[in-house]
Order: C-alpha cells, then structure tokens, then sequence
C-alpha cells in the first residue's frame, strides 16, 4: 500500500492527463493484486485444467531455476496466481509519426521515457488511439498477457500466462525476471531486447538440465528459435530499408496511398519468401493479417531486432548468465547502453 501511496504522490507531480491515468492505473493494480491466491491453493482449485496445473508448477521450477541458475533477482514473484476475466491483462497502445520509423514517447516517473502506453481495459487503449489517430500518428493496439513490475510488487502468474506453450511461459519467467533485475531507465529496445535474450537462452538452459540434450522439449524450442532467428532477420532488413525509404523522401509530402503500398510489399514478402521456410506457419500468423504501419513495425523493432550482439557478448563471457548480467548493470551507468554493448561484441 506504501507503494501505491507513492505512485499516486507522483502522478501528481506529473502534469496534465497523465495524473489521472496514473492513478486510475495504480488503482486497476491494486485490485489486481487483492485477488492473488497462493499458487498451492490455486493447484486445488477444480476450474483449472491438468495442463493449467502442470504449468503452474513447470512455473515454479522455473522461479527457482531463474535466481539459482540463472543468478536473477530474487523475488517473491510467480509464487502466487490470478484467475483473469479477459485474455489479456492489459492493452497497450504504441505510436509513430507517420515519415519516419520513430518512436512516439511517453514520460513516466522512474522509467523515463517508454514507446508504449498499457491500460487494463480495452477501451482506454482504444480511445488513447483514437486521439493520436486524430493527430496524424500510425498507432497500433496490442493485447499483453505477462508484464513485470520490475520488483515493486510481488507479480503473479496470470490465468493469460497458462495460454502459451509450456516452455514459452518458462521463457517468459524469464524474460519478465531479467526485467527485474536489469532496467536500464529510457532504454526499452535495450532492455526488450536483453530480457528476451535472457529469456530464450535460459529456458534451453533449464530444459537441458530437465530432460537432458536429446529431450523433445529442447527440440521443439530450437525449431520455434529458427523460426524467430530468420524472422528477425527479416523484419530487420526490412527495417533498415523502409529507414532508408522514408529518408529517400525527407522534406517531401509522402502521398498516403504510396506509403501504405511500400508497407504492404513488407507482408507480401513475409508471405512469398519467409513464410515457405518457416517450420511453424501459423506462428506469424498475425504478421500476415493485421494493418502494417510505423507504430506496428517498431513494435516488431522493439522485440525481433537481431540480438546477435548480446550472443556475441555472451559467448566471449564464456556463456555465463550471472557475468553477462553483471555486464548489462553496469551499462545503467553509460550513456549509451546500445552502443557500449555494440563495442563489447566487437572486441577481439
């Protein structure tokens, strides 16, 4: 409750609309964390499925792995669940001017400054889109089932968790740990980009310690990992390149209709060249169906950016998590995190 306390003194050092959404945000929290149970007492309650069950102490392990293993923060987070009324938790909102590949951003106290705007109900995210539409902005809204509250409240898995593959959610605990344990303020790709690294190779690490290296998890994982892998490679081409379109056009007005057909040649290629090489066809399936525009793409930037740096970093630190961890806090304290991570992966 001291928390929420001070969440609501600082929304009110923050001016115009953003007191009232914080507010409004930190009480949507507190409701959310009042209907906690133990993970124990939610093992017992007959509205979960067997395979609910399982996760929810596939879940545990994974905890556990995580700090021991894996030298994460240790937290009493994932030790408690929450049965939700909606497939997501939250709904966030993300932006871009409509010339160029570039964030719209919004302040918050202690995070800095962020390229995306969650809110606990559909409608909030909506109208917060409309209102950027109405501005000129390319907006994209996106359903989020697990988010971390980088160690200010004791997070627990949610009923929208136990929807993923089992060995994502161990990802994902991962992923949501490594969030915890390094932020970097104003730097979410950074820190996107760290915590899915983490979480990808941590969770090959735990299941080659459960099933051993010929296990069929592993297996399953190494063929979603190239499908992520060429699809990031990808997306990153074709990131580059619509940065180089819109700066091909600096200065000058981009008629709408030119600018939506270049968007679209993005997805017919996804569809003609990538989608035949893929094992999992339907994994990008959303890829293929949903608008493109400048918000969505930098949404796939912040997520899929290639992250062959961070393997390079790790491999020189001779794949020891607890020592790349020690490598990623210490860039808290330069200037440019990206660039430092950049020089590290480059040395000989």
């Amino acid at each position: 409750m001291c928390r929420f306390v001070l969440i609501a003194c600082l929304a009110l050092l923050t001016s115009g609309c953003q007191v009232g959404y914080l507010l409004k945000s930190a009480m949507s929290q507190a409701d959310l964390l009042s209907r906690r149970v133990p993970v124990e007492e939610a093992l017992r309650d007959p509205r979960l499925t067997p395979a609910q069950k399982t996760k929810l102490q596939v879940a545990q392990e994974a905890r556990e792995f995580a700090e021991k293993d894996l030298g994460l923060k240790h937290t009493k987070n994932y030790d408690t669940f929450v049965q939700l009324d909606a497939p997501y938790v939250t709904w966030v909102v993300s932006a871009s001017v409509k010339d160029e590949l570039k964030h719209f951003l919004w302040k918050y106290p202690l995070v800095g400054e962020m390229p995306y705007k969650g809110f606990f109900n559909p409608a909030g995210a909506e109208e917060e889109a409309a209102s950027l539409r109405s501005e000129g902005l390319d907006t994209f809204v996106r359903g989020v089932s697990a988010y971390s509250t980088l160690g200010w409240f004791r997070d627990p898995i949610l009923s929208s968790m136990l929807a993923y593959k089992e060995y994502d959610l161990v990802s994902t605990i991962i992923h949501e740990t490594t969030h915890a344990t390094v932020f970097i303020k104003s730097e979410a790709d950074f820190n996107e980009r760290l915590a899915n690294f983490i979480g990808v190779k941590g969770a090959e690490a735990f299941y080659l310690k459960k099933e051993g290296p010929s296990g069929a998890t592993l297996k399953l994982m190494t063929e979603d990992s190239d499908d992520e892998k060429i699809f990031g490679e990808f997306i990153s081409h074709e990131l580059d390149e619509m940065d180089k379109w819109y700066a091909s056009r600096k200065g000058s007005v981009i008629p709408e209709p030119e600018r939506v057909a270049r968007l679209n040649e993005i997805r017919e290629r996804f569809v003609s060249v990538l989608k035949p090489k893929m094992h999992d066809q339907k994994g990008f399936t959303r890829f293929e169906k949903t608008e493109m525009n400048n918000a969505r793409l930098l949404t796939y930037r912040l997520y899929y950016q290639d992250l062959s740096q961070f393997q390079r970093v790790f491999d020189k630190l001779g794949r020891d998590f607890p020592k790349m961890l020690d490598f990623c806090k210490s860039l808290e304290k330069v200037d440019d995190p990206v660039a430092a991570l950049a020089a590290k992966a480059n040395e000989f």
